[in-house]
């Protein structure tokens, strides 16, 4: 069954409840697995989450998939057979003694699907389970989820935001809305043929009705802002470049999308032109207009004038939230950069309107879901409107409805004469905001 519905209308919690994973709290109506409380069956469930360094725990890739049969009793003569045979159903290419925190987002994504199938459930919870990966690894994954649902033994829950790949692994789809349950139920061609365009235009990824491209509008003159020149980068302690040698370039009113299989370097390029870290060799240089301080590399900036320059989106938002509450997130960056207090409410205020968080302004940032988090993160590099952008994986967890006000917002950022740089697998909306593309080759070790 594959569960549709936009941002908010409930997607990840019917999970997270159906695996037994909720706190008590006030609800309505009976939710049972095999008919019983989802709390006492979670030997019968596996679920994979958006983000996958919530469920990964151990330090290495074959001690991963081995600690939920390890937690199970497994006999230790079946378990590393097991471990082997997920790792290549999921198409990992490092075998059990990667490293798990060398691994790139899409690659902890695969990980954490083996660590799932090994446990062979009988009901399998998949959460955007290709957010993170390249077409080849989207491949993968679905044929190895079609694997394991082949014989029929299985249910699938699957939400996904790449529904035209995911309709060869389902029968059925399911349409939810934000208070209002269930708004559709039948075949997905039933679905999608009776309820296509206005699903479309509340949000959900409907097959056949693409983004629209942002209008052209006139742009100023193209300018060079940061330079990439043949840097690399080696995490402490690693043996292997995250990154080989790597040009690139950000230039004003102009769109560069980065592409390229997972492990390629990609994130690694992004927090290396924001100035996030050192490069180890190789140098990243300003502009004269976007320096403004004595120092060309942008890593040896000061924090505040690094944030008033570059705006950078990581791949996890968590890791760059900073306040307890939706509207004080979006008012840092105008705050450091001078803004008065009313100035700074103002540009939250209109943020949060056009990305639909406005009824969260309130609310903790950490509590948010996958897609809403991401608005979020991407709101706060907007706030003080940077001179460069950098956004990894922009679009993950978002509906359409979502995904056009994003573009519509980088466009507009892009047309003012902001450089912006978004590191994506999403093919579609790189299409429709880039004017240039980057492809980085698959790491040698991956290939």
């Amino acid at each position: 069954m594959l569960l549709l519905g936009p941002s908010g209308s409930g997607k990840s919690t019917l999970l997270a409840a159906l695996a037994g994973l909720l706190e008590a709290g006030e609800s309505e109506g009976e939710l049972l697995v095999d008919g019983a409380d989802p709390r006492t069956t979670h030997e019968r469930v596996g679920i994979v989450f958006q983000d996958p360094e919530t469920q990964i725990v151990m330090g290495r890739a074959g001690d991963e998939v081995a600690f939920g049969l390890e937690n199970r009793c497994v006999s230790p003569d079946e378990i590393w057979s097991r471990v082997d045979e997920a790792l290549e159903a999921v198409g990992f290419a490092y075998g059990r003694d990667r490293p798990t925190d060398a691994l790139s987002g899409g690659e902890q994504q695969r990980l954490a699907l083996a660590g799932v199938l090994a446990l062979q459930p009988g009901l399998l919870l998949l959460d955007e389970p290709t957010a993170n990966l390249d077409p080849d690894g989207s491949a993968l994954v679905r044929t190895a989820v079609r694997r394991a649902t082949r014989s029929g033994e299985k249910t699938l829950l699957l939400v996904e935001h790449r529904v035209a790949d995911a309709l060869e692994l389902v029968e059925r789809a399911v349409v939810l809305e934000a208070g209002a349950g269930v708004v559709a139920d039948g075949t997905p061609a039933e679905v999608f043929a009776s309820h296509g365009p206005a699903l479309a235009a509340a949000g959900v990824w409907v097959p056949d009705h693409p983004l629209p491209v942002p209008p052209l509008r006139p742009r100023g003159p193209i300018e060079v802002l940061l330079a990439a020149e043949r840097v690399t980068y080696r995490y402490p302690g690693g043996s292997e470049l995250a990154l080989p040698p790597t040009d690139a370039a950000a230039r004003s009113s102009e769109a560069l999308a980065v592409v390229g299989p997972n492990g390629s370097g990609k994130s690694t390029l992004a927090m290396l032109l924001g100035g996030l870290v050192r490069p180890t060799s190789g140098v990243v240089t300003t502009s004269d207009r976007l320096r403004q301080v004595d120092a060309n590399e942008p890593w040896r900036w000061p924090a505040a004038a690094l944030a008033r320059r570059i705006g950078s989106v990581f791949q996890d938002p968590e890791h760059q939230f900073l306040t307890g509450r939706v509207i004080e997130e979006l008012m840092v960056g105008p705050r450091i950069a001078g803004a008065d207090l009313a100035q700074a409410k103002r540009r939250a205020d209109a943020l949060l309107e056009r990305l639909h968080l406005a009824t969260l302004a309130d609310a903790n940032p950490f509590t948010l879901s996958g897609g809403e988090k991401r608005r979020l993160s991407v709101a706060t590099a907007l706030a003080d409107g940077p001179s460069v952008l950098i956004l990894d994986e922009p679009t993950f967890g978002q509906d359409r409805r979502t995904a056009v006000e994003l573009l519509d917002l980088l466009a507009a950022a892009r047309d003012d004469g902001a450089a912006v740089c978004i590191v994506t697998h999403d093919a579609e909306f790189a299409a429709a905001l880039a004017d240039r593309t980057l492809r980085l080759p698959a790491s040698e070790v991956a290939a």
